[in-house]
């Protein structure tokens, strides 16, 4: 293949970032401009890549161009064990739902490769900082290596339901579980935003929601913003919070949209409990 001009790929960039804009509705400029500058083929690995055709079999895009990973598709990270990349235009309105900004920390549980999480840093700008956590060792290796040129990163290889990040003005976790892990819960600084797919080990096998929990004054906030089918979190499932959350989806996406916040004080169980758990409530309680 001859030379690719390093001035398409970065137009190629651009307009992948304005894709991945109109597809998941984008509200911040911000995020849009992280997408346009961050070279996703970095994060790839060496091709030919494999691309997903959604349906858990991988085709080799030949020809090593840059410029054909930027597109609104999934590409493989692992296809052994159908280990992606993940969907740009989804993993972007997780970005844009958590409120990550500059100068904040921003945590990113499941960094994978590590793209995502440049995309977080350059929100956060050099101001800011990243603690990204992976709990695979070889992808953790990658990620520390990719993320080089982004000096406010820190990866850790560590169970990210385990390690302690410390206080944190957002949280992506990017992987499923079966409950909203209390460190999590406990990290988040007043304002702060936690993005959490919550998944079911069956009857969809790794499917569910995704769920977004703000800390306001008046306590956590809660609310499901779109279906997900998503990775398991290592450490993050339970069977009986598995099972519980079976129960709740089964209710339905019109008992979905009723949720309204996140309790974690004791409290008797009652028509207001959406999903009680042992140590949290999904209610459809609104916050006053």
């Amino acid at each position: 293949m001859s030379q690719i001009d390093p001035a398409a790929v970065d137009e190629a960039r651009r307009c992948y970032a304005e894709e991945v804009r109109f597809v998941a509705n984008l509200k911040r400029e911000e995020v849009v401009a992280a997408f346009a500058k961050v070279p996703r083929e970095r994060f790839l690995g060496p091709p030919p890549w494999k691309l997903s055709d959604r349906s858990g079999a991988y085709r080799d895009v030949l020809g090593g161009d840059p410029r054909d990973t930027y597109h609104d598709v999934v590409y493989a990270l692992d296809p052994s064990r159908q280990l992606d990349n993940g969907s740009p235009s989804f993993v972007g309105a997780l970005i844009d739902e958590s409120g990550a900004r500059a100068g904040q920390h921003v945590v990113h549980v499941g960094c994978g490769t590590g793209y995502y999480t440049a995309i977080l840093a350059e929100l956060v700008g050099d101001g800011g900082h990243v603690t990204a956590i992976e709990i695979d060792e070889v992808l953790a290796e990658k990620a520390r290596t990719n993320l080089g040129p982004w000096s406010q990163v820190d990866v850790k290889q560590a169970d990210g339901t385990q390690f302690d990040p410390g206080a944190a003005d957002a949280i992506l976790v990017t992987a499923g579980a079966t409950h909203p892990i209390p460190l999590w819960l406990e990290r988040m600084l007043p304002g702060a935003t936690l993005i959490v797919p919550l998944t079911v080990d069956a009857p969809t096998d790794g499917g569910g929601w995704v769920l977004k929990v703000s800390h306001s004054a008046n306590g956590l906030a809660a609310r499901f913003v779109c279906p997900v089918g998503i990775y398991p979190c290592v450490g993050g499932r339970d069977e009986e919070a598995n099972r519980l959350l079976l129960q709740a989806f089964l209710r339905g996406p019109e008992e979905l949209s009723k949720v309204r916040s996140l309790r974690r004080e004791p409290h008797v169980v009652s028509e207001e409990c959406w999903l009680h758990g042992d140590d949290f409530c999904l209610s459809r309680v609104e916050l006053q």
